[in-house]
């Protein structure tokens, strides 16, 4: 277990022994948060940019969700330390996705990485969307 303090915030990572390290894929197997009466539920983002653009690459796409959950984040004015939830949505999923999502969150979260559940599905809300990532944020 780690613990980190932002504000009133306290969040520690739990990751069992008893199961296996989740961090090489780039989640933690559960976050628990105190003092926090606060929470943002953050909906999906996918990878449009500003103008409603979407890139057909998929790993364009991961990239850009994760930078505009970050917007949504700073808006709030939160940090991604405060996440301590998100689930992925991957049209046709197979696992050789999973490297450069992993790396995303890595980029993001930076060492503090939080619960995370994927889920594969056939389509998501907008022709040519491959990826969308919701999360759960404690604010104070």
């Amino acid at each position: 277990m780690s613990t980190q303090t932002t504000g009133s915030i306290k969040l520690t990572t739990v990751n069992p022994p008893a199961l296996y390290d989740p961090a090489p894929n780039g989640y933690s197997h559960a976050i628990v948060a105190k003092g926090g009466s606060e929470i943002a539920y953050i909906a999906g983002q996918g990878g449009e940019d500003s103008t409603g653009a979407l890139s057909s690459a998929f790993s364009d796409q991961v990239r850009q969700a994760y930078k505009n959950l970050s917007i949504v984040l700073e808006t709030l004015g939160a940090s991604p330390n405060q996440v301590t939830k998100i689930t992925t949505y991957v049209v046709n999923y197979d696992q050789t996705m999973l490297e450069e999502m992993t790396k995303q969150v890595k980029l993001l979260f930076n060492g503090t990485l939080p619960a995370q559940t994927l889920v594969p599905v056939p389509r998501l809300a907008l022709d040519g969307m491959l990826f969308e990532v919701d999360a759960i944020a404690v604010l104070s």
